[in-house]
């Protein structure tokens, strides 16, 4: 059995409501739901899974997006899934930040987008097509 190397990630965001509007409208195109959510925080996993695996904390003011070089990337289940999350981060206000295309350089048949958020994060969806 395989163990997953990473059980869960979050980010600090600036306005919960806000960010968890985003991330259930970008997040819904890849198959993942909201499965909680507090004054603290909302998480995000596969639909009747019992823990999150990616979530988004309160964090007001001393949120920060980190620098160059780190992102978050959610898996894609095909191109379109990848091709609508672009869509719709572009249009609920994400900035582009690498339109929806093959990756050469990050293998063969690495297909992604990336945006990024309202509070700067670079978000990634990708999906590994066989070659």
């Amino acid at each position: 059995m395989r163990v997953a190397m990473i059980d869960h990630i979050s980010l600090g965001v600036s306005s919960l409501a806000r960010a968890g509007l985003f991330y259930d409208a970008i997040l819904e195109p890849l198959g993942f739901v909201r499965l909680f959510s507090t004054d603290r925080g909302v998480g995000y996993g596969t639909a009747g899974a019992k823990d999150e695996q990616f979530a988004i904390l309160a964090a007001g003011s001393d949120a920060q997006a980190p620098g160059l070089g780190s992102h978050v990337a959610f898996t894609a289940p095909n191109r379109a899934a990848v091709d609508s999350f672009h869509a719709v981060a572009i249009r609920i206000g994400a900035v582009d930040d690498g339109l929806p295309g093959l990756r050469p350089a990050y293998g063969p048949g690495y297909y992604a987008a990336f945006v990024r958020d309202p509070d700067g994060y670079r978000i990634e969806a990708v999906v590994h097509e066989p070659t």
